[in-house]
C-alpha cells in the first residue's frame, strides 16, 4: 500500500490519497503489460551493423532465444530470416543502409510468424549465422557474417536452396525465390572479364585542372573508349563500375570486380601535382609501403575519396585471418606485377611516360584479395600538355588501343596457365 509521507491538512490529504491511487494503477498497468509483453512472443531489442560493402555484420539482439529459419531471394538481392511471434522494439536509426545492406524491412507475417528481409547491395554469401547465448547479458544475440560474392555463385547459392528445400512457402509476389536464370548456371566456360573503373564521379570531381576540367570527366571518357578496344578483343567480357557520373564508394568499386568474377581490374585516374613539369602516364600496383613520397601522397588522395561525401575512411587493413587468404593475395599480387609490367611495356613504345613508370603505394581500391587489379594514371592535369592530350579522342584512343594490347597478352598468358 502507498501512504502519504507526512501529515497533512484535509484537502491535500485527500490530493496525495488520487495521484497515489493513479501511481498504484499505472504500476499494475506497466506490470500487466510487461506479464503480457514477455509471454507474447520474442523481442527483438537492438539492431547493430557494422563494415563495409565487401564484408558486413549483423547483430540482433533478443530477449529469449529465438528459432530461426532463412532463405534467400533474387531481384534484388535479399535474405530474409522468418522468426516466430515478435516485437521488433529497434531504434529506426540502427536499421539505415550501412555496408552490404541497402534496406532493412521486418515486421509480422500472420498472428505467430514475423519476418525481417535484408536487401543488399549486391550477390552476396551467408558466411555465418548464428544464435548465440549472451554471456554479461541476458538474452540471446543473432550473428549473420555477409560477404560480396560474385553472380555466378549467388546463382548456385539459390540452385542448390531451391533443390533442398522441400516445402513451397508461400510469400508475396515481390519476395518469391526467384530461380536462377539459364546463363547464370550454364557449363560454359567462364569469360576473361575485365572490369573497368573510371575513377570519381558525382559529388567527387577528383583532380581539377587550370581550365576546370575535372577528372571524373576525363576518366570516363577514357573509360568507355577502352571498353570499345577491349570489345574487339574476342573471348572478353568487359563490365564498368560506373556509365555516368555516379559516385561510387572505393569498397563499392571493389565489390562490382568482385560481382564480375573479374580477372582483372583497371582503376582510371588523371591526378595534379604541385610540380607542373611533370607529366606522362603512370602505372601503380598495391603496397602497404610506397615506393616515393609522390606515390604516398597520391594514395592519400585517392583513398580520401570517400571522405568528399561525408563517408568515414578507415585506413586499416583487414587482417588475414587464415593462411589460404594469405596465399591467395600473394598469388593476385603476382598477377598484378605481371599485368603492370605488360602496361609499362605496351605504352613505353609511344606514349609519353614518367620516369621508373611502374610505381605502387597503399591504394585501397587495389586492396581486392582475389582479383588482379592496377591503376593507371593516364596522365596529369595539373600538366597543360597532358590535359591537351587527354581531351584528344586520337590520343584516347591510340592510348586505349595500347593498354588492350596489355589487357590481351595478359589474358592469353592467364588463361594458359602460363604466368606464376
Amino acid at each position: 500500500m502507498f501512504h502519504c509521507p507526512v501529515p497533512i491538512g484535509r484537502e491535500m490529504n485527500v490530493i496525495c490519497r488520487i495521484i497515489l491511487a493513479a501511481l498504484a494503477s499505472l504500476l499494475v498497468l506497466i506490470q500487466a503489460n510487461g506479464s503480457s509483453y514477455a509471454s507474447d512472443g520474442l523481442a527483438a531489442l537492438t539492431f547493430q551493423v557494422a563494415g563495409d560493402e565487401l564484408r558486413t555484420r549483423v547483430v540482433i539482439n533478443f530477449d529469449s532465444e529465438p528459432d530461426i529459419s532463412t532463405m534467400l531471394l533474387e531481384h534484388p538481392h535479399r535474405l530474409v530470416v522468418d522468426l516466430p511471434k515478435t516485437v521488433f522494439a529497434f531504434d529506426r536509426k540502427s536499421v539505415e543502409p550501412h555496408g552490404l545492406v541497402d534496406d532493412v524491412r521486418y515486421g509480422m507475417l500472420d498472428a505467430e510468424r514475423a519476418r525481417l528481409i535484408f536487401s543488399l547491395k549486391g550477390p552476396f554469401s551467408v558466411e555465418r549465422i548464428d544464435v548465440i547465448k549472451n554471456d554479461s547479458s541476458p538474452g540471446y544475440r543473432l550473428v549473420a557474417d555477409l560477404v560480396a560474392s560474385s553472380d555466378r555463385q549467388f546463382a548456385e547459392d539459390l540452385k542448390t536452396q531451391n533443390a533442398t528445400t522441400s516445402s513451397t512457402e508461400s510469400t508475396s509476389k515481390g519476395d518469391r525465390i526467384a530461380g536462377a536464370t539459364p546463363d547464370q548456371t550454364s557449363n560454359a566456360p567462364k569469360p576473361f572479364t575485365v572490369v573497368i573503373d573510371p575513377g570519381h564521379g558525382g559529388i567527387d570531381s577528383g583532380a581539377e585542372s587550370a581550365s576546370g576540367i575535372m577528372e571524373k570527366n576525363v576518366t570516363l571518357m577514357f573509360a568507355q573508349q577502352l571498353r570499345e578496344e577491349l570489345a574487339k578483343i574476342p573471348g572478353l567480357r568487359i563490365e564498368m563500375t560506373r556509365n555516368d557520373d555516379t559516385f561510387l564508394r572505393l569498397t563499392e568499386r571493389v565489390r562490382i570486380a568482385r560481382q564480375y568474377e573479374a580477372d582483372l581490374f583497371i582503376s582510371l585516374h588523371a591526378d595534379t601535382i604541385n610540380r607542373g613539369n611533370i607529366r606522362g602516364a603512370t602505372v601503380y600496383t598495391v603496397s602497404d609501403k610506397a615506393s616515393d613520397a609522390e606515390s604516398r601522397a597520391m594514395a592519400d588522395r585517392e583513398n580520401r575519396a570517400d571522405a568528399v561525401a561525408g563517408i568515414a575512411f578507415d585506413n586499416e587493413t583487414p587482417e588475414i585471418a587464415d593462411i589460404l587468404m594469405d596465399l591467395t593475395r600473394r598469388e593476385t599480387h603476382n598477377f598484378s606485377l605481371s599485368f603492370a609490367k605488360s602496361v609499362v611495356s605496351s605504352l613505353k613504345k609511344d606514349v609519353n611516360m614518367i620516369n621508373n613508370p611502374h610505381r605502387f603505394a597503399g591504394f585501397q581500391v587495389l586492396r581486392a584479395p582475389d582479383v588482379p587489379s592496377v591503376l593507371v594514371e593516364i596522365g596529369y592535369l595539373s600538366n597543360a600538355e597532358d590535359e591537351k592530350l587527354m581531351l584528344d579522342p586520337a590520343w584516347r584512343t591510340h592510348v586505349a588501343t595500347r593498354l588492350a594490347t596489355a589487357v590481351a597478352e595478359f589474358s592469353s598468358l592467364k588463361t594458359a596457365g602460363a604466368l606464376n
